[in-house]
This record gives C-alpha cells, sequence and structure tokens, in this order.
C-alpha cells in the first residue's frame, strides 16, 4: 500500500515575485545571502533577496542546464553548448570545454559541483528515444594546469534518457542519481579524490505512470501516479530530498534508502529541492508550468514559482566551483 502524503508542517509561501516557465538548479549562496536558480525554459538565471522580495533576471544565449557558484566569485553554467566560465553576475561567458553530444537534440540538465570544486554535469536526451544521457565532470582546478579536463562518469550506453537527482552523502562516501523517466534513483560507493563511481545499487523507486494517466487537479490521490524524481538535494544527516514530477510532493529518504517524510506541495510538477537560508533550514523549491495544461495551471496557480517553507534538520553549504 503506497505511503500516504503527509500534511505540510505549515504553508508553503512564496519567496520572490517572478514565475518562471522551468525553474531548476536552486542554490542559497552563502557570502551573498541570496537564491539562486534557473530558468531553462526562457534562458535564464535568477536571484532573489528574500529579505527585499526582489529578483534579478540574467538572460543567456541559450538554455541553461545546471549551474553552482566559484570560489573565486562568478558562476559555472552547463549550457546547451558547453561549460561557460563567468566571473560577475551578468558579465562574459567564457567556454571552458563542450561535452561530447549533439547539441541539436541534446542538451546539459542537472548538475553541481561535489566536495573538490569539480562540477558534475548530466545531458538529456530531448527525443526521449535515444536514451544516452551521460554524466561528466569538469575539473578545473589549477594543479590541473592551464587546461580544464572533462571525464565522462556515466556513459551514454548506459540507458538513460534524463539526468536527474544529483547529490552526494555529508562523508562524501556516496553519490546519488537519477535517471527520471525510468522512476529510479540509484547510489554509488563515491572515492572523492579519485571521483570513482562502484557499486551501483538502486536506492529509490517509484511505480511508473499509469496507462493513459492524466493530472486530475480535484484527485487528492494524483490518479493513483505518484510522481517521478527530478532534482535532489541532502540535509546534514545524509538524509536525500527529491522533488516528484507530477507527484505534488517531495519525498525525505533516509541514507537507508527508508522513506522518512512526504511534502505535498500545491504544484503538479516540483521540480527540485535545496536548502538555504541563514541557518540552512529553509527549503526552497523551483517548480515547472511549461508546456503544463491550461486546466492544471488553474488548479496549481503557483506553478513556476519558488516555494519554501521551515525544516528541522539543516542543509550544507553548496560546494564551490575551483579553479
Amino acid at each position: 500500500m503506497p505511503t500516504p502524503v503527509l500534511p505540510t508542517p505549515q504553508p508553503w509561501q512564496t519567496v520572490a515575485p517572478h514565475t518562471a516557465a522551468l525553474g531548476e538548479s536552486p542554490f542559497w549562496h552563502p557570502l551573498e545571502h541570496m537564491l539562486y536558480w534557473l530558468d531553462i525554459a526562457s534562458c535564464q538565471v535568477l536571484r532573489a533577496n528574500i529579505d527585499m522580495g526582489t529578483v534579478q533576471a540574467w538572460p543567456l544565449p541559450c538554455e541553461p542546464g545546471c549551474m553552482a557558484p566559484a570560489a573565486s566569485g562568478g558562476l559555472v553554467l552547463a549550457l546547451r553548448d558547453g561549460i561557460y566560465r563567468a566571473r560577475s553576475w551578468g558579465g562574459a561567458l567564457t567556454r571552458l570545454a563542450t561535452l561530447d553530444y549533439n547539441p541539436a537534440h541534446m542538451r546539459a540538465n542537472d548538475g553541481k559541483c561535489d566536495a573538490l570544486g569539480r562540477f558534475w554535469v548530466g545531458t538529456i536526451d530531448e527525443t526521449r528515444q535515444a536514451h544516452n544521457a551521460a554524466l561528466y565532470c569538469l575539473d578545473a582546478r589549477p594543479s590541473l594546469g592551464a587546461q580544464p579536463q572533462v571525464s565522462c562518469k556515466i556513459s551514454p550506453s548506459a540507458g538513460m534518457t534524463t539526468a536527474n537527482g544529483l547529490a552526494w552523502s555529508p562523508d562524501q562516501r556516496t553519490v546519488y542519481w537519477a535517471d527520471t523517466p525510468s522512476h529510479t534513483v540509484w547510489a554509488w560507493d563515491f572515492d572523492l579524490a579519485s571521483a570513482a563511481m562502484t557499486q551501483q545499487r538502486v536506492f529509490a523507486h517509484f511505480d511508473p505512470k499509469p496507462v493513459g494517466w492524466q493530472p486530475e487537479p480535484s484527485d487528492a490521490c494524483n490518479g493513483g501516479y505518484r510522481g517521478r524524481p527530478d532534482g535532489a538535494t541532502v540535509d546534514a544527516q545524509g538524509n536525500y530530498w527529491v522533488a516528484l514530477f507530477e507527484g505534488r510532493r517531495v519525498c525525505q529518504f533516509a541514507p537507508s534508502g527508508e522513506l522518512l517524510a512526504e511534502l505535498a506541495t500545491p504544484l503538479q510538477c516540483p521540480t527540485m529541492p535545496c536548502l538555504g537560508g541563514e541557518d540552512f533550514k529553509t527549503l526552497y523549491l523551483t517548480s515547472a508550468r511549461h508546456h503544463r495544461s491550461a486546466p492544471e495551471l488553474a488548479a496549481y496557480p503557483l506553478s513556476g514559482q519558488v516555494l519554501a517553507q521551515r525544516v528541522e534538520v539543516a542543509g550544507l553549504p553548496v560546494a564551490m566551483f575551483v579553479d
């Protein structure tokens, strides 16, 4: 029997006066005290001063998949046609590397930095037919010399379609990664020094979408469908938080894989959580409205906004890019 969605401990709050088409890749910048996120479909980087309630938008030349703050300032961003470095907000984009795929039908998707400052980028096959998504690691640390190095950690031949759910345990001994259409989150043993991933296993699996399923705004049980794993984060106790796209919820899993809690959301399509705020106990959640039906958007008017609520376990500071 499926676990019931638990009532939220407090109502979700909107955090900024901005609606994105496809919100993703949020992080709390501990030095700037601002929340960053992307609008993939609108080709924008966004950042909000939560206290002031203001949002800045930075237009990009093509779709961004993911980003991370850099320790020396600015951002590293994975765009459709490569990985770029910007030294300041709105600054010039310098390409660091290209990835081994055809940007005509593939692009960067979910990604973030590990504890040593390497930038990991997953890809998405937009046709949903080729099953050739991959996971890459860009290492630009000064000890390597002038040229950043790209390595492929999960091959395009692995049968994945949409890279998502990337996160590391606090001790850096476990890495998580999901293929959204497969409704599965995997875990691997992780060696931080070498970036080696071994001992792949299923961490969490969600039932597939029922044949013919359509979202029903009035259906509290969501038509029997509980969603598929999208973006994720890990808190200070090692619990894995994952947004369930089309599932209206965020799940918290213990490191053992035990489901600890489910937070219902006023969104059909939450996309990615992060933990931030001054004490890292605010759960921020991006969402999508891109390609969603008019009846669904009428039923879920907050679609595309960033929501927040307080949680008991703090998160960890975002890992920064090192170059």
